[in-house]
């Protein structure tokens, strides 16, 4: 099956409407969907090497702007949900701090989580929250998302054949690893955020 879904994959990177769907994925996953654009990047870039930079600024601009509607989530929902939440419980002290700590490393908070595969979609939303300079916000995920999707573009670009040998040899493998890091990474945002 994982098979399958490799090859499909693999063919629908090379449609006409791959441009489009690796636009939409990337925009979501900034905000609220727990898949990262790298699944469809990989076979893209692979099933097209020649447009490996044209991919890599389509999936940078798309996630940078998904980042904002994440920041927007996180702003506007902050004065409606959370703040009445903490206010009852006696944090907004707490909170307020919180605010203070995140806002002067933000930019660097911002740029780890956009160049690794912590879920970028959190930053986004806390950046919101905690109102950080969306001009900062703005550069930081500019330069930590084109930075992580033209390097996995360049390194796609320049092991292409190679690397798509490695992947199909050990697609299982990979796959479980995938997920492993995935559903570790939010049991660690569970008790981190603790």
């Amino acid at each position: 099956m994982l098979r399958r879904l490799y090859d499909w994959t693999m063919a629908q990177a090379a449609t006409p409407h791959a441009m489009a769907t690796l636009a939409v994925v990337a925009f979501v996953e900034s905000s609220v969907f727990p898949i990262p654009p790298d699944v469809l990047i990989i076979p893209m870039v692979l099933a097209a090497r020649h447009r490996a930079w044209r991919i890599a600024l389509v999936c940078t601009v798309a996630s940078v702007i998904g980042g904002f509607a994440g920041y927007a989530i996180g702003l506007f929902l902050f004065d409606q949900v959370a703040r009445p939440i903490l206010a009852f419980y006696g944090y907004m002290d707490k909170f307020e701090s919180f605010q203070a700590l995140y806002n002067h490393w933000g930019a660097w908070i911002v740029f780890g989580a956009g160049v690794t595969p912590f879920p970028y979609k959190v930053i986004t939303i806390a950046s919101g929250l905690t109102a950080l300079n969306p001009f900062v916000f703005a550069i930081a995920s500019v330069l930590a998302r084109g930075l992580r999707f033209f390097l996995v573009a360049a390194l796609l670009w320049k092991f292409g054949d190679p690397i798509r040998g490695f992947i199909e040899a050990h697609l299982g493998k990979l796959a479980t690893l995938f997920f492993v890091l995935l559903i570790g990474g939010f049991v660690a945002l569970k008790y981190l955020a603790v």
